[in-house]
């Protein structure tokens, strides 16, 4: 059965080399960057059974010191056009979700209209939070209203919890790498913060892809939106059945990770099977463990959902959300 990939990962020389130099060569505790290329990766892609992977750049996306918005316009910009070169030398396997330099705003800005424009990006690879910016602070709002302009897709990927005032302090519980469970409560304050801060509702043109099944997103829509309307009331009052009204309509979610057999249940009873994408996570997922991860998502896809639902995942709903 045909797949596409929406959440899989390239790294670039030149981008392998900047995060070297700033400190991030065992990013978010784990061993090391992996090593990757475009052959091995489409050689995977052959024994899954995947047509086209859509690459980006993870986590800790192109802004690697903080105040330092010109060394990451550098980075972005010479990191998107090695991505956009890749893609060009394999057109029918690759398309790219380009990065963005935030939390610089003209930056970000003036690298939406170039990646779209000039190097072919399907939409945005936005860490949950750039420098303790999350997603949906006020500080990013132009950079939506461009994204919104642009009808953007914007695909979240989870990063280290950062606050942008005190941005040296340590991440909770540093013994554990933060792709272990720090990433699942980053991708929740992400989405949470989109929705409360009104954002999402501002924007009404951008499409929103959630990594890893949602995270740990999905037991808590009932107490946050309950809390923000009992409690906080004001702008900040959504109601549950609201929330998964935007699950259903702005956001897609992929099936990266180990979503089985336990996690999905959960993400099932805040959207449809509409909403969801086939995922790898390659290279960070290695390859030895995709071909027995995807044998497992098979099995349990198929005891929850019929045959013609099952492809869609796989394929058909990337197809209508990236116009393929």
């Amino acid at each position: 059965m045909e797949r596409i990939d929406t959440h899989a990962h390239v790294v670039p020389e030149v981008w392998r080399k900047y995060c070297s130099e700033n400190g991030y060569d065992r990013p978010d505790g784990m061993p090391a960057i992996p090593a990757w290329t475009a052959e091995e990766h489409i050689g995977l892609m052959d024994k899954l059974g995947v047509s086209k992977s859509i690459l980006s750049i993870t986590s800790p996306g192109t802004h690697l010191r903080t105040n330092d918005d010109d060394l990451a316009q550098r980075v972005t910009q010479e990191t998107n056009d090695a991505v956009a070169e890749i893609c060009r030398s394999h057109p029918d396997k690759f398309g790219f979700f380009a990065s963005l330099p935030l939390p610089d705003v003209a930056g970000s800005i003036k690298e939406i209209d170039r990646a779209l424009d000039n190097l072919g990006a399907l939409g945005f690879a936005l860490m949950t939070n750039a420098h303790g910016y999350y997603l949906g602070d006020n500080h990013l709002d132009k950079v939506f209203s461009k994204l919104n302009d642009r009808k953007a897709i914007v695909f979240m990927h989870p990063t280290s919890c950062h606050s942008h005032k005190s941005p040296e302090t340590e991440r909770p519980l540093s013994q554990y790498p933060a792709p272990m469970l720090e990433f699942f409560f980053d991708t929740t304050r992400a989405v949470v913060n989109l929705i409360l801060s009104g954002t999402v509702a501002r924007y009404p043109d951008i499409t929103y892809l959630v990594s890893h099944c949602g995270g740990a997103l999905p037991p808590l829509v009932e107490r946050f939106s309950s809390f923000s309307t009992r409690i906080l009331g004001g702008d900040a009052a959504v109601d549950s059945n609201s929330v998964k009204d935007l699950f259903k309509s702005r956001f897609y979610f992929d099936l990266a990770g180990f979503p089985f057999p336990d996690q999905i249940h959960g993400l099932l009873r805040q959207a449809d099977a509409s909403r969801l994408l086939y995922g790898s996570d390659y290279p960070y997922t290695p390859a030895f463990a995709l071909t027995g991860m995807g044998a497992r998502m098979d099995e349990e896809l198929h005891k929850l959902l019929d045959e013609e639902t099952v492809r869609e995942i796989y394929s058909g709903n990337a197809k209508r959300l990236l116009k393929f």
